[in-house]
């Protein structure tokens, strides 16, 4: 970081609908924000857009950090690089076949396309057993031979993926040499650099789609740096992967799988730095978008990561990422009578174009947009800013003619019934996720955020019994305030598999110390300034005969063989109430985690203090009759950014800023806290 430097760190999030950024000065404390179209065509220029959109001179800003949905994008519409496989003989059809479950749990049909097709998986001969020992060598010109078919076949990337690499990579290694002297560019992965794990579905799975989204983001970043460059920025470009940490541009594509699930990870972090701020280390995030809704747990300001996490149905990829789990309810979610007379919400959805009807951009199907609106938990008055002008009348009409009809009730009350079925659906995700991970939802807050999230929360937090919510500073544009908060990070796992009281304990310490050494070595090069390098250390095991795996944190990378035991028999009876002495442990996976620390940004000017009032009715705007569950309520309306400082408030109240809106509920207590947080306290419980 030069001496003369302006200190202006800049956080962007290209998200499907929106692009966020957040520019911070912290010379002289400045805080600028910017929400703009997405230009999905080009992400790179969504992000000059939103530069622009803040008067940002390119010149002066000394760190860019940067979430994107490319990878995911590229994966979930498979719009992918055409990508070959060379694998072990016998063993083409592992991607496809993957563990035989169905789309569908009880249904008896449904589809899945694997990332690589058939006729580009290319079966070569060479073969190693489970302990690492060859029993067929392998044969180089077929290797060769597989490698040119593939460039006739108009592959841009490949795969090697051979049996058995956890335990012994010399032929994936020297195939690899022999397919880059053949290969015309760097986009050549093997199975094992990625994962070295067992199981040969998900580790194919993951090299796959490495391989298919590293040009797509490769091509991305140079576009963005190109443009950055030619506008005067000569900083570092870091893009934030998955497991809520950073890397830098220049090495991103090498390991383009661990960039997906970048955008949601990063409002994980945003929480978790939050949460830590305000004291609050056990936190459950709620997201909530146009489409969906993201959910993830954090306990002692530690966001949960798993290296199981599968995108969609038969789409493992398994590398450490943040635990975030999607739910099919957002703003855009479509309310409908089902065949049966029943109300339903989603999965469907209007998106962004033509979106809820009270966009006014030709949407006529009733969305939980247009719901909150006609309950005027959303100001009606804000409809003069959408395109084609929709009147008030219109949703009241859509509401009415599709749900109040069908069901025997009106308008409004349809809509209200559309918000609790709604919010029943979200809670009941939430609790299923958070019971998942071995954590009971009242032992936690409810931290919400996304565009929707503060007007739903408190009815969430009411029905899964959460004592308290906290609303960041800036809910809409929080996915960019974790870009900026987060720090470098390096993940690796490392497989041994084997029954714990064969292990030889001082290979698994040796492992550890390679572990630290390689994630240190990485974490310089990236060319940014860090405060200090931390590292944590886990183990993944499960008793001999199961099939699902535990994390198991360490303390020290020097454990013996009783510590591992009996640390992980106290995680399987936390999270089981199950004892099983008899059985034996087995030894997975050893993982390590190298963080580099940057610099604590200082954030209290996320909320401008010049803008304050000294009470709060200097801050109401206004009122209106608001809909809550027991009718009608006359409502009292603040602008949040002039609230005052240390204000306190009883609901009913509706809080509004430029990117959300926050409803306190009646008998909930509203406060704000040191870092102009506000912390929501849940009157009565359901």
């Amino acid at each position: 970081m030069a001496a003369d430097a302006t200190n202006q760190v800049v956080g962007v999030d290209v998200g499907g609908t929106f692009t966020d950024l957040i520019l911070i000065d912290q010379t002289s404390r400045e805080v600028r924000l910017a929400k703009v179209p997405s230009t999905l065509d080009n992400q790179a220029f969504g992000v000059l857009h939103a530069l622009k959109d803040v008067d940002a001179e390119l010149a002066a800003i000394n760190l860019i950090i940067h979430g994107t949905t490319t990878t995911t994008n590229a994966v979930l519409e498979r719009k992918l690089s055409k990508t070959g496989l060379i694998t072990t003989r016998g063993f083409r059809d592992v991607l496809e076949l993957g563990r035989r479950t169905r789309p569908q749990a009880y249904g008896m049909k449904g589809e899945f396309t694997p990332i690589i097709s058939r006729d580009l998986r290319i079966e070569v001969t060479e073969r190693m057993d489970a302990a690492g020992r060859v029993v067929t060598p392998l044969e180089e010109e077929e290797v060769a031979r597989a490698a040119r078919k593939l460039l006739d076949a108009d592959c841009e990337s490949v795969v090697i993926h051979f049996l058995h690499t956890y335990a012994n990579a010399g032929h994936e290694i020297r195939a690899a040499e022999i397919v880059r002297d053949i290969w015309p560019n760097d986009y050549v992965t093997m199975g094992h650099s990625l994962l070295s794990e067992s199981r040969e579905f998900e580790r194919g799975v993951t090299a796959a789609v490495n391989a298919s989204v590293q040009p797509l983001l490769e091509r991305y970043v140079k576009r963005l740096t190109d443009e950055l460059s030619r506008g005067g920025y000569d900083g570092e470009v870091l893009v934030m992967n998955g497991n809520g940490g950073m890397v830098s541009s220049q090495f991103v594509a090498r390991e383009a799988a661990k960039t997906v699930m970048s955008g949601p990870a990063s409002g994980v972090m945003a929480a978790a730095f939050t949460g830590r701020k305000a004291g609050i280390g056990n936190l459950i995030t709620y997201d909530m978008g146009g489409t969906s809704t993201d959910v993830a747990l954090i306990r002692n300001a530690q966001p949960s990561v798993s290296n199981e996490i599968e995108i969609e149905y038969a789409m493992p990829i398994h590398v450490p990422m943040v635990d975030v789990r999607t739910v099919g309810a957002g703003g855009g979610s479509i309310a409908h009578v089902n065949v049966a007379g029943l109300l339903e919400v989603g999965p469907q959805s209007a998106g962004a174009n033509p979106g809820p009807i009270c966009y006014g951009r030709g949407g006529t199907e009733p969305t939980i947009s247009d719901a909150n609106l006609l309950l005027r938990q959303l100001d009606p008055a804000k409809l003069k800013s959408v395109e084609g002008g929709v009147a008030m009348e219109d949703v009241t009409a859509a509401f009415a003619d599709k749900l109040g009809k069908p069901l025997g009730i009106d308008a409004v009350e349809a809509a209200a019934a559309v918000i609790r079925v709604a919010n029943t659906k979200m809670a009941g995700a939430i609790r299923m996720v958070s019971l998942s991970l071995g954590a009971d939802p009242r032992d936690f807050s409810l931290f919400a955020f996304g565009g929707a999230g503060p007007l739903h929360a408190a009815a969430l937090a009411r029905e899964l019994g959460i004592p308290q919510i906290l609303v960041p500073c800036r809910p809409g544009i929080t996915n960019a305030l974790g870009c900026v908060v987060a720090d470098l990070r390096q993940d690796f796992v490392n497989a041994i598999n084997q029954p714990l009281y064969g292990v030889d304990i001082e290979s698994v310490h040796a492992v550890f110390a390679d572990q630290v050494a390689e994630g240190t070595r990485v974490l310089r090069r990236q060319g940014v300034e860090l405060t200090d390098i931390k590292h944590t250390f886990s183990v993944d095991m499960q008793f001999v005969g199961q099939t699902h795996l535990l994390r198991v944190p360490l303390q020290t990378p020097t454990p013996d063989r009783a510590t591992l035991r009996r640390l992980f028999e106290e995680t399987y009876y936390k999270r089981f109430r199950v004892e099983l002495a008899e059985i034996r442990a087995n030894l997975v996976n050893l993982n390590a985690s190298v963080i580099g620390e940057r610099e604590e940004l200082d954030l209290s000017s996320l909320i401008d203090p010049d803008g304050r009032k000294s009470s709060l009715e200097d801050a109401q705007t206004g009122s209106r009759d608001v809909y809550f569950d027991n009718g009608w309520i006359e409502t009292p309306i603040y602008w949040r950014d002039h609230l005052p400082a240390a204000f306190e408030l009883e609901g009913p109240a509706v809080i509004e800023q430029m990117d959300t809106t926050i409803l306190v509920e009646p008998g909930d207590r509203a406060r704000a806290d040191t870092d102009g947080n506000i912390l929501i306290a849940i009157g009565k419980m359901s």
